[in-house]
């Protein structure tokens, strides 16, 4: 009997032995980040390698040391979002703007399924070879900047799928040993906590936790302000410094993040490195070369030196006067700084940046761009009519900042350098306005209007022959697929009401869609001037495509009281913070309502 038992034990043996080993292949793959594989992890939390709370710091700030965040309710804030129950648009309209409103929903779909397929957990995709290119860091910028996103667009599968690996990112495995605190800030970090605050989810605010632990390492500096180039190695080591010759920006942007963080957590870290940045850019601020705005680059290594003598609202210096007026919405009110501040920088814009442009037809003339400065302190201050696509923001800013603080003339300002750039757009062969261009400015004082005059502008253009009159030159002819102009567009809508902006609006997005579009994905152009609209791809498709160009034409085409301006903040890279209410809790999450009918 012993010899026939053995067969019979054999094959069980076997099964044993194979089912233990896919038990045990199962659970290890469910912990190992995938970059490419189709399937759904199930792990929805695997802590990073290396757990930065615990590093010892080199300088460190005591609790002593610390400012906690201001004390007492908010305040109650002035409406920013047009009353639109008082509106009664027809039902044609309304179909109008859903059908508009899907058609984005398509487009982020698309190109999200793309990267899932090609790219999953690269940092974006590259839509012409269908793969994926790491360019910060690794951990999957598009993955986690495109989270609110799909959750706004109700897209709760694809959200569901991209948490579960966002779960198990290791910041401690990057693709390079320094990162930007400022990138990482503003789409890995802003676009946790958005994506907690709208979900709910607890494996966000997690990752969100242990990145921010990581970047306050950024201020274990012997002044304790921010060192942008993130040197893993030397952070550990409690070896960073701050530069001496750092963008505005890069400080200035960091505020809304840090500071949403302490609010959720209760860690008042966070915000206390921040509040430092503030009292030093409130001192310095009238003491530059243009008394009012902050250079585009700073001393941050010896005492918050401003000696740099060019002012821009375009690249490296855009956000840090974006964040203003919105820390002053997410504080509730609660730190006037942030309202002089702002006020203060808006009227040296005002007064010296801006500029009207010379065109021929009077009726599209009542527009405005922001351009650069060079000041050297004195009398000689010279405006360059150079207009940044990155610029293009400055709209919405002027228009939020104006009804916050009861500036009627700033909510004007802001529609017409929010029209001037869709009037850019439609000015080029494409639709689309390139990334730098020189647009002919009027010589009249106080942003008045000017005649048209042909021979000047004949004399000035760099190519009368191809360019829209008005247009001087065309320095950066691309298209980044970048949001800032339907950004300022969707604002000016939310706060005016004006239904004109939706035609506006949808102008723009077909005529990006056709500049743009592939089979698989949408991707960046090499000129926009491309005759008859056929133009020349890059491969690249960064990671704000859908979290923030495709976020603005989905909600301006959607019901104005998802993510009203009353209830969200949204930080640089369009992640919408939930506001503090007056008499409420100033934590509060969203919640499980599907945001899509």
């Amino acid at each position: 009997m012993a010899i026939l038992k053995a067969p019979r034990r054999l094959p069980r043996l076997l099964v044993f032995v194979a089912v233990t080993c896919i038990i045990f292949t199962y659970f290890l793959l469910d912990r190992i980040p995938q970059r490419h594989g189709k399937w759904r992890t199930r792990t929805l939390y695997v802590p990073s390698s290396f757990d930065w709370a615990k590093r010892r710091q080199t300088h460190p700030l005591f609790e002593s040391d610390m400012t906690r965040l201001p004390e007492g309710p908010p305040h109650e804030l002035p409406r920013i979002q047009h009353d639109f129950s008082l509106d009664t648009p027809s039902k044609a309209h309304n179909q109008t703007q859903r059908r508009r409103r899907d058609a984005v929903r398509s487009t982020a779909q698309k190109c999200w399924a793309t990267y899932r397929e090609y790219a999953w957990g690269y940092d974006e995709l590259r839509p012409q070879t269908l793969s994926g290119l790491d360019t910060f860091s690794g951990w999957g910028a598009t993955l986690v900047d495109s989270l609110d996103t799909l959750w706004i667009m109700g897209l709760r599968t694809e959200f569901q799928e991209a948490v579960r690996m966002v779960g198990t990112i290791d910041w401690d495995n990057s693709t390079g040993v320094v990162c930007s605190l400022f990138e990482t800030n503003i789409r890995y970090l802003g676009g946790l906590l958005s994506a907690y605050d709208l979900s709910q989810e607890k494996t966000l605010i997690k990752k969100a936790v242990e990145l921010g632990n990581m970047l306050y390492a950024a201020f274990d500096t012997p002044n304790h302000m921010p060192a942008n180039a993130f040197h893993f190695e030397r952070a550990r080591r409690g070896l960073l410094v701050a530069d001496s010759r750092e963008q505005s920006a890069s400080v200035g942007t960091l505020s809304l993040e840090f500071t949403r963080l302490s609010q959720i957590t209760g860690d008042m870290k966070f915000y206390s490195v921040i509040d430092r940045i503030k009292s030093e850019l409130e001192r310095t601020q009238s003491g530059t070369k243009l008394p009012g705005m902050w250079p585009t680059f700073v001393d941050l290594r010896n005492g918050f030196l401003t000696p740099d003598s060019s002012f821009t609202l375009g690249a490296m210096a855009d956000s840090a006067y974006e964040y203003l007026s919105k820390m002053y919405v997410l504080l509730g009110g609660l730190d006037p700084t942030y309202k002089k501040m702002h006020t203060k920088a808006m009227e040296t814009v005002r007064n010296h940046l801006l500029f009207r442009p010379m065109l021929p037809d009077a009726d599209t003339a009542d527009i405005l761009f922001p351009g650069t400065v060079l000041s050297n302190g004195g009398k000689i201050i010279d405006l360059l009519p150079e207009v940044q696509h990155l610029g293009c923001f400055t709209g919405g800013m002027f228009a939020l900042g104006g009804k916050l603080f009861g500036i009627d003339e700033h909510v004007e300002i802001g529609e017409k350098l929010a029209r001037g750039c869709a009037w850019a757009y439609e000015a080029f062969p494409t639709g689309v306005m390139p990334e730098v261009s020189e647009i002919m400015p009027c010589k009249t004082p106080n942003l008045k209007p000017c005649e048209w005059n042909e021979t000047r502008w004949q004399e000035e253009s760099e190519d009368a022959e191809r360019f829209s009159k008005g247009i001087r030159a065309v320095r950066a002819p691309g298209y980044m697929l970048r949001p800032e102009a339907i950004e300022s567009i969707f604002i000016l809508y939310r706060i005016t009401g004006k239904e004109d902006l939706l035609d506006v609006a949808w102008r723009m997005f077909e005529s990006i869609q056709r500049a743009t579009e592939t089979k698989f994905a949408n991707s960046a152009i090499a000129d926009v001037q491309a005759d008859g609209g056929y133009t020349t791809k890059i491969d690249s498709m960064e990671s704000f495509w859908i979290a923030e160009t495709l976020k603005y034409f989905y909600l301006i085409f959607s019901d104005p009281e998802l993510i009203s301006l009353d209830e969200y903040v949204f930080n640089t890279e369009a992640h919408p913070f939930k506001r503090p209410k007056p008499g409420g809790d100033d934590m509060p999450g969203g919640g499980e309502k599907p945001m899509h009918d």
